[in-house]
């Protein structure tokens, strides 16, 4: 029985004897008269597991009165942006091209009238001039669907996004442009995030800045210091090191902002217009807090189940308390208004040497040597660099590394030589990395493999697509201790067995329409459990620079699909709990149903209609049982087992693992 079955066990025995036959459901009416408004609240890095009354009571309370949605899942990889694009599109990434917060566009990503020199190849997609540079690229939408806020704004709905900078812009990805002067140019709609008011932020509505200047509010949107030094511990932006503890705050000063915004000039606005609108806010938190914790320095417990954490979970519950009181104090339009909560993904705390709860430590080539840190503290030994699977694959296929942001300064190639030799060795500055034996393009298409690093998860891109390099290369992989699925693009590996220790793309979303390269390997990082069948327990080995202790998501584990969701409203069901599988791509399909917008999709990797959540609509019959897929053995006989769930044609993905032997992955 897999981690997520025996987790939902107990709900499905108290939930079986009221189970009605599968039936046909047909979708409510969509309301017509009134229109309605919905809003969406995104709280970053939300794990269902710590939404308790005490903590949450706000979510809590859309949980237990509304629809309780708990059989939800994210995208894969559980990354940020990913699941941004699948929220705001209800597609799967191999439609939108998002593949993670860090991609390979398949050029310099440079912005227009700026020296090449500080372009990139590994753009990390949270910042508003890297969307619209590459928009730029992409005729106008790099994600090239739809989305939600987009084609209602088009349907002449209010609208507005506002939060976390990057997944908020991504929900009008289409208005973050620039003018013909190179400019950011104004969007005839509303986006606010942490740019806003700044040189290169994304400007507002003239209205909308001009009561901006007149309230009490400040004009710029606060930085996550709360206002104290950088370096501080109540800097909610503070990471610490390998000395010293991140921070002890909740990103409290900012939110607070976006959540006055919103209530104080956004919704009354939106109310006095007495239109329809949507409304999505991002929280921060608990992301910030969780990935920069201070309580757990160099140690798995608490990790991120300390204080630091709860702080970020109070600060997110509350801004959807202040949104929720407005409505309150607003009686007609709350009547009128759902509200859907989801979170873009789960959470783990970071491991950085060990691989199990037993203390094994990881015993790949990239944890023996000993690194130069620079003005950082040093790490302990036997601790994984940032950009340890590049490393690995170049010290284990004997290829030069490149870092692609550090440009180089003698010798033939463009990019500067990674040393992985001597008294200390370095690391790729970022973790993203080339490797070949020399670089000489820019755009990286003389590289033999390209890594994009994605915290829990990381993507090789392959740009002579040459199927020998991409085998040798997945065989390398299943040799390492600290992976735990390998995926690879169908052009390479069209069916569950074509690529010994690998599945295909398809069986994962990641194969679609999309006009960006697609990788052509993803793998995903091991993940373990320091109290078996406890997600709050996961331990995730991460590709990143925070510490041991601290906190990471992005790999296909259940501890990071397992998002939090629900909802509440006129349309929805009342005191319901929701078996069926759901994820963060049903959001917009949904969403555009109640509001009867028609949206016309590009791609096919598509979510469905949460019609059982839907008043008007039977209950639904026992979930379908949990699917398996296997892949072919690898030479050593590790294979990669994906358990997932399928309603209709839309698939919801569990966890994976790369064992010997088996076809269930072991908890």
């Amino acid at each position: 029985m897999t981690l997520f079955a025996r987790t939902l066990a107990a709900a499905m025995l108290c939930l079986a004897a009221a189970a009605q036959t599968a039936a046909t459901q047909t979708p409510a009416t969509p309301a017509t008269a009134p229109r309605r408004n919905v809003i969406l609240f995104v709280a970053d890095g939300l794990r269902r597991g710590s939404v308790t009354p005490d903590v949450m009571p706000t979510l809590y309370r859309i949980r237990t009165e509304g629809v309780d949605l708990r059989n939800s899942h994210s995208v894969y990889p559980t990354v940020t942006t990913a699941n941004a694009s699948a929220i705001a599109t209800g597609h799967g990434l191999g439609d939108t091209g998002d593949f993670g917060n860090v991609i390979y566009p398949g050029a310099l990503l440079a912005e227009p009238g700026v020296p090449a020199a500080t372009g990139s190849i590994a753009p990390f997609l949270e910042n508003d001039d890297v969307l619209a540079t590459l928009n730029g690229f992409f005729h106008g939408n790099y994600i090239g669907e739809t989305t939600l806020l987009t084609a209602a704004h088009a349907a002449g709905l209010n609208v507005a996004s506002v939060g976390k900078l990057g997944p908020t812009s991504i929900q009008q990805i289409t208005a973050v442009q620039r003018d013909q002067f190179g400019q950011m140019a104004v969007p005839d709609t509303i986006i606010v995030d942490d740019s806003t008011g700044y040189p290169g932020g994304i400007p507002l509505p003239t209205d909308l800045s001009v009561q901006l200047l007149h309230s009490d509010l400040p004009t710029q949107a606060p930085l996550r210091t709360n206002g104290f030094a950088a370096t501080s511990q109540w800097s909610n932006s503070f990471a610490g090191d390998a000395a010293t503890p991140g921070t002890r705050a909740a990103n409290v000063t900012q939110i607070q902002w976006f959540a006055d915004v919103t209530t104080q000039l956004i919704l009354p606005d939106f109310a006095a217009a007495d239109k329809p609108f949507v409304l999505l806010f991002w929280s921060r938190d608990p992301d910030g807090s969780q990935h920069d914790e201070g309580d757990s320095l160099q140690k798995l417990t608490p990790g991120i189940n300390g204080e630091t954490s709860t702080r970020g979970l109070r600060n997110a519950d509350h801004a959807l308390a202040q949104i929720l009181a407005w409505l309150d104090r607003n009686p007609a339009i709350k009547a009128n208004t759902d509200i859907l909560v989801t979170s873009d993904h789960g959470f783990a705390t970071n491991s950085r040497r060990e691989l199990n709860a037993a203390g094994d430590l990881v015993s790949t080539p990239s944890a023996a040597l000993t690194y130069d840190y620079g003005k950082e503290k040093p790490e302990p030994l036997h601790t994984l660099p940032q950009g340890f699977l590049a490393i690995d694959l170049a010290l284990l296929t004997q290829q030069h590394l490149f870092d692609p942001a550090v440009r180089a300064t003698t010798g033939d190639s463009v990019y500067a030589e990674v040393q992985l030799s001597g008294e200390t060795s370095h690391f790729p500055t970022s973790g993203s990395a080339l490797l070949g034996s020399k670089i000489t393009h820019l755009d990286g298409s003389d590289a033999r493999l390209l890594v994009e690093n994605n915290g829990g998860s990381d993507y090789i891109y392959v740009p002579s697509k040459d199927p020998a390099i991409v085998r040798e290369t997945i065989d390398v992989l299943s040799q390492l201790d600290y992976i735990e699925g390998i995926f690879a693009d169908d052009t390479f590996c069209p069916t569950p067995t074509a690529c010994p220790g690998a599945l295909p793309f398809s069986a994962v979303g990641l194969k679609g329409a999309t006009a960006l390269p697609t990788p052509a390997i993803a793998v995903s990082f091991k993940t373990f459990y320091l109290t078996p069948g406890d997600l709050q327990s996961g331990i995730l080995i991460a590709d990143t620079n925070l510490q041991e202790g601290q906190g990471n998501h992005g790999a296909l584990s259940r501890s990071q699909t397992w998002n939090n969701m629900a909802a509440i409203g006129p349309d929805f069901k009342k005191g319901f709990v929701d078996t069926d599988p759901v994820g963060n791509i049903d959001i917009t399909p949904t969403v555009a149903h109640i509001l009867g917008l028609t949206i016309t999709p590009h791609g096919t990797i598509t979510g469905r209609i949460m019609t059982e959540a839907l008043t008007g609509t039977p209950a639904p019959a026992a979930p379908a049982p949990a699917k398996t897929l296997v892949s072919a053995p690898a030479a050593n006989g590790r294979r990669t087992i994906l358990h997932y769930q399928q309603q209709g044609t839309t698939k919801y993905f569990d966890q994976a693992c790369l064992v010997t032997t088996g076809t269930t992955c072991p908890q």
